[in-house]
């Protein structure tokens, strides 16, 4: 169980702000709070969320001890660069009302992001990546659903520098774990 609350929680702090969260929150800005725009949002989130959970069940067995630490300090040294070098774009002034196109957008951008990579580092970690990939879903969900019922709250730039400070310290966890796994501390 430990590892669905250890999910829930990064995925919360480290997917505050993040692309795809701002992405939701401008169509709510533009078009209203569209019920398909959330359940493909969701459908999307879900499937991420298991895709990185099944990625850690095909790599983690295999590896022994040390070198899955090196892959979490991998991960998470991943999730903390795009948490500070892939800033959301703004909102477009047009945007398109096709759930396909915006489901693509929002596809692309969780293949990549901080959430999914601490998904996968979780899950590689504590070697049970159902638990993490619950757990990942459900901060996923979370933010969605926000970003998608109060828009106006994820585009101050308070969610920006909450972003970045999160990723600074992802990235101060990534090289914690890279030592300890090369055996330094």
């Amino acid at each position: 169980m430990s590892a669905v609350y250890l999910t829930f929680i990064a995925v919360l702090l480290s997917g505050l702000g993040a692309r795809d969260q701002v992405t939701i929150a401008g169509l709510s800005l533009r078009q209203g709070a569209r019920p398909a725009v959330l359940l493909a949002a969701t459908v999307i989130t879900v499937g991420t969320a298991m895709f990185a959970a099944w990625a850690a069940s095909v790599i983690a067995p295999e590896m022994a001890p040390p070198a899955r630490m090196f892959l979490v300090a991998i991960a998470l040294a991943l999730a903390g660069l795009e948490s500070l070098i892939l800033a959301p774009r703004a909102p477009p002034r047009e945007p398109t009302h096709s759930l396909f196109a915006t489901g693509l957008v929002l596809l692309s951008h969780q293949l990549t992001d901080a959430a999914r990579f601490l998904i996968f580092g979780v899950a590689v970690a504590t070697n049970v990546p159902l638990p993490a990939g619950i757990g990942g879903a459900m901060g996923g969900i979370a933010l969605i659903a926000g970003a998608w019922a109060f828009p106006e709250m994820f585009t101050h730039r308070f969610t920006r520098m909450v972003r970045r400070v999160v990723g600074v310290l992802l990235v101060a966890l990534a090289l914690y774990f890279g030592l300890w796994a090369m055996g330094v501390f």
